[in-house]
């Protein structure tokens, strides 16, 4: 649990106030002046500070000025005798965020701390994911690829070392993974980046358009043709072409396309000039054309042309450790463009989006996020914000205990199973549970009977 720091110099008050949360589970420290409780916060983690104001040596006053300067996310609530509308506005203004006079409702205090604790606690991750999305962004050179796992770091690697080639790239990967991302990225750290990037759809466009956008055609080639027309390979010259789902593309365009690859010349569709292009060319597909080529789908020397160098862009549920950041970045995108200030995602709703497996990876936590910041009422995302397909498989994932069974052992079994769920990352776990990494240590500490 969190530790909350108690100044006054009432001993009697401070020990009350002590018992009464350390009851509730909070961890306490007690301070009788501000110059101590500024001592005690430098040297301990505090989560949240109750101050008296009149206080010899350093005052409450000076004790607020002072945290909000030094730690202004760690809350404040001012607790006195001697209160009046002035006082209060004035404290509010110098960064405490509550006011309550003695003799205090305890319960009313308690359910303040507690919601102050889970606000603060959020905005404190909230500011880490941030720093460590724009950390990240800096350190891979390209901005729009999120992720810390061991896959996405060998990932960008990969294109950060072929950027610089003319190679051709083949990006595979299933639907959603954010193929046109890496053929983006792999443009963006190029020495083409500046010139021509063309990317062309082939799966949304019939074999006679797809020959008609790629090569172009002259005047007069066919009914319609009035005027002609440069293709998308002539319009990429000295650039780079996207050719994004390669797979569908038929077998006359495909003979056509391995001649570019091989001469890096065409003719226009009804033309006789040859035309001959310096391009780039990066394809991606979701299909395994291996097998297309085994089915006679797909040319096999077509195949081994763009095959030069074979990126393949994982699925989600293989770097479920960059669903944090991702849903971190996609909450900050949509919170810009619907004006909207959701501030984060509850400890249960993370739970619900890290236990999901995504079958439609990145683009569908992005829908994801984006429908539970239209939908959601509050300020924090929960799980009844997340689609029903996301709720309906973190119902179907809680953690089910055999009954009779003692309390101690109900929490031992979930600390473990939750261990277990986030593969033994305890600073993980520990978040998902809703308790320091401290308190965590110290229970498994108190289950084996030694220190972790």
């Amino acid at each position: 649990m969190a530790t909350i720091l108690i100044a006054d110099d009432e001993k009697n008050i401070r020990s009350g106030l002590e018992l009464a949360f350390e009851d509730e589970g909070y961890t306490t420290l007690g301070a009788s002046d501000g110059k101590e409780a500024l001592e005690l916060i430098n040297k301990n983690s505090v989560d949240l500070v109750i101050t008296d104001l009149r206080m010899p040596g350093m005052d409450g006053y000076e004790l607020i000025k002072r945290v909000a300067s030094a730690y202004p996310t760690l809350p404040v609530i001012v607790l006195t005798g001697h209160g009046t509308i002035e006082t209060a506005v004035e404290t509010m203004r110098d960064g405490a965020i509550d006011f309550f006079t003695k003799p205090v409702d305890i319960d009313k205090l308690l359910l303040v701390v507690r919601k102050s604790i889970a606000a603060s606690s959020l905005a404190e991750q909230n500011r880490k994911l941030s720093e460590e999305i724009d950390k990240l962004r800096k350190q891979q050179g390209y901005g729009r690829i999120i992720g810390k796992s061991g896959k996405i770091s060998e990932l960008m690697q990969t294109i950060n070392q072929v950027a610089s080639t003319r190679a051709t790239v083949l990006v595979t990967g299933e639907s959603g993974t954010g193929k046109e991302l890496v053929a983006d990225a792999i443009e963006s750290l190029s020495d083409r980046h500046g010139k021509p990037f063309v990317k062309v759809h082939c799966a949304s466009l019939s074999p006679t358009l797809l020959e008609d956008e790629l090569f172009g055609h002259e005047k007069g080639a066919f009914t319609g043709a009035v005027a002609q027309k440069k293709g998308r390979f002539e319009l990429a010259d000295t650039g780079t072409l996207f050719l994004d789902e390669i797979g569908e593309i038929d077998a006359a365009t495909q003979v056509k396309l391995l001649r570019v690859l091989q001469e890096r010349q065409f003719e226009r569709v009804g033309g006789e000039k040859t035309i001959t292009v310096d391009v780039r060319v990066i394809c991606a597909t979701n299909r395994d054309l291996q097998e297309e080529v085994k089915a006679g789908r797909f040319r096999e020397d077509l195949y081994y042309r763009l095959n030069v160098v074979h990126i393949t862009v994982p699925p989600l549920r293989e770097r479920k450790e960059d669903i944090e950041l991702l849903s971190q970045d996609f909450l900050r995108t949509f919170n810009s463009e619907d004006g909207r200030k959701i501030e984060g995602f509850t400890p249960q709703a993370r739970k619900a989006l890290f236990s999901y497996s995504w079958p439609g990876n990145v683009r569908e936590l992005r829908n994801s996020i984006e429908a539970a910041v239209v939908l959601c009422r509050t300020r924090v995302i929960d799980v009844d914000d997340l689609p029903s397909q996301i709720r309906e498989r973190a119902a179907e994932s809680s953690v089910t205990l055999a009954l009779p069974i003692t309390l101690d052992e109900a929490e031992r079994r979930l600390i473990e199973d939750t261990i277990a769920f986030c593969g033994g990352n305890k600073t993980k776990a520990a978040d998902l549970l809703g308790i320091g990494r401290k308190t965590l240590h110290r229970k498994l500490s108190e289950y084996s009977g030694k220190e972790e």
